[in-house]
């Protein structure tokens, strides 16, 4: 990003460390030499007053010279100290010739210069011998009884010192950038990947993904903002989850009072239908054992089983038609909450295993990641459980139950497909409809009332979501959709 924390503070470091260079090497530039100059002129007067001292005893023992050539040899400096009436003086540089030549210029007054510092003893003067084409720093006067001193030292060696002072400067200087810009890349790494992670965070919490958590941790301000995120995905899934079940609870409002009294009338008309038939039954039956019309212990038991066996029938026809009457009605509550699909389907077909068994159905599920969707639990339950019965019901061929997720953006959509015969096309526009029945003969086989799918579409008609049936050569695919945000 171009206006990345990282990069501003690779900038911010190396403008600053560049900005430090600069004005070091500006104040070298203009004070490290009259600094220098500064400390020469010192060191001529340490080394002015030490052969001073000397040379007032009168008398110079070796160990003395020994010891002022050794402060001459620290600061640099050649000096001449001589006698001109007595033609007697020591040096510290074997030819001393040169010395004594500017000396006697300096005496009389052959050599010009600028003076530094003037005292009734000495002066420090800044000349050029011509000769030589080279500048020097000098000290120049008397010490002791008649004695003229000359101490000087180049002015080559300050402007050379400054050429390796400026180059120590740059080198140390692109060494320091160098390892500053490491430095400032393993800092700021540090500093933004809890800001990266944060910014991601609210990017998926803007397109309303809570799973999203700040996981860097940390006890500083970016720690407690990470924690503060957290809390606030919790607070916002929540509300969310609270809005989606007042949203829901209001279409529930407007569209029941349109619904109530034609599902009042439906509802007596399919119950008296389908009643018919197993209450005639029933009635044969009881009145052929009543009338004695077999005395036959196995023809007794078969008149009774047929009559437990449409009681149970009818028993949960009724039930179906309660839930569906409740569904359709809008009497039952929908809560919507976020759940994990994978393992709901996952629950749905291990308890159906026995059933499963006896159909001799091979059940396929690949999916193994969660997929988190919004609906209601125990009705999603419901549809997916319908779905994988009606399944198993009406298995042939290769007799393959396979259930697949499928995510599509902020939908997902759940498919449970099995072989056998395909669904005449007539029949596709009302195998939603209550009591309708595509093969009443196989259908009242397996028990049967043609309400499963009716409550299918009341569920999924209650959710606002999509669902239908799809026919393929070898089979049927039924499907269905849920949010995932």
């Amino acid at each position: 990003m171009r206006h990345s924390i990282k990069r501003q503070m690779i900038a911010v470091f190396i403008g600053l460390i560049v900005c430090m260079l600069l004005l070091l090497l500006l104040c070298v530039g203009s004070w490290l030499e009259p600094y220098y100059i500064r400390e020469k002129e010192e060191n001529f007067r340490e080394l002015y007053e030490e052969i001073d001292e000397v040379a007032r005893k009168g008398s110079l023992t070796e160990d003395e010279i020994g010891q002022i050539n050794r402060t001459a040899e620290r600061y640099n400096f050649y000096y001449i100290v001589w006698n001109f009436g007595s033609e007697k003086g020591f040096s510290n540089l074997h030819d001393s010739q040169m010395l004594m030549m500017q000396l006697a210029g300096v005496l009389f007054n052959k050599i010009d210069g600028r003076v530094m510092d003037r005292n009734d003893s000495y002066q420090v003067v800044e000349f050029r011998d011509s000769g030589q084409q080279v500048d020097y720093l000098a000290l120049w006067g008397t010490v002791g009884d008649g004695y003229n001193i000359f101490i000087r030292s180049p002015l080559a060696s300050i402007q050379e010192t400054l050429v390796l002072f400026f180059r120590f400067i740059l080198i140390v200087g692109l060494a320091i950038i160098a390892g500053g810009i490491v430095f400032v890349l393993y800092f700021s790494r540090r500093l933004t990947r809890p800001l990266q992670e944060l910014a991601a965070l609210s990017a998926r919490m803007a397109h309303l993904d809570f799973d999203a958590k700040y996981t860097s941790g940390g006890k500083g301000e970016i720690g407690i903002l990470g924690e503060n995120f957290n809390a606030m995905s919790e607070k916002l899934e929540s509300t969310i989850s609270e809005l989606k079940n007042a949203n829901f609870r209001l279409q529930q409002d407007i569209e029941k009072k349109e619904k109530i009294e034609k599902m009042r009338t439906d509802f007596m008309g399919n119950v008296s239908h389908e009643l018919k038939t197993p209450i005639a039954l029933i009635q044969g039956y009881a009145e052929g054992l009543k009338e004695g019309v077999s005395d036959d212990p196995e023809s007794r038991e078969f008149y009774c089983d047929v009559i437990m066996d449409e009681a149970a029938k009818m028993n949960q026809m009724v039930k179906n038609l309660m839930t569906l009457n409740q569904l359709e009605f809008g009497d039952e509550n929908v809560e919507f909450q976020r759940f994990d699909l994978t393992e709901l389907i996952r629950g749905v077909l291990q308890s159906m295993e026995i059933l499963a068994q006896q159909k001799e159905a091979k059940v396929q599920f690949p999916e193994t990641e969660p997929v988190y969707v919004w609906a209601d639990e125990f009705k999603a339950e419901q549809v997916v459980r319908n779905y994988v019965s009606n399944a198993f019901n009406h298995l042939d061929g290769d007799r393959v139950v396979d259930v697949k997720i499928h995510a599509a953006g902020d939908k997902v959509r759940v498919t449970v497909f099995n072989t056998g015969q395909p669904i005449p096309e007539e029949d596709l526009p009302h195998i939603w409809e209550k009591f309708y029945k595509v093969d009443k003969a196989h259908t009242r086989e397996y028990g049967g009332n043609g309400i499963g799918l009716s409550i299918v579409r009341a569920i999924m008609e209650s959710f606002h979501q999509q669902y239908g049936v799809k026919n393929y050569d070898n089979g049927v695919e039924f499907w269905f959709e849920l949010d995932v945000r």
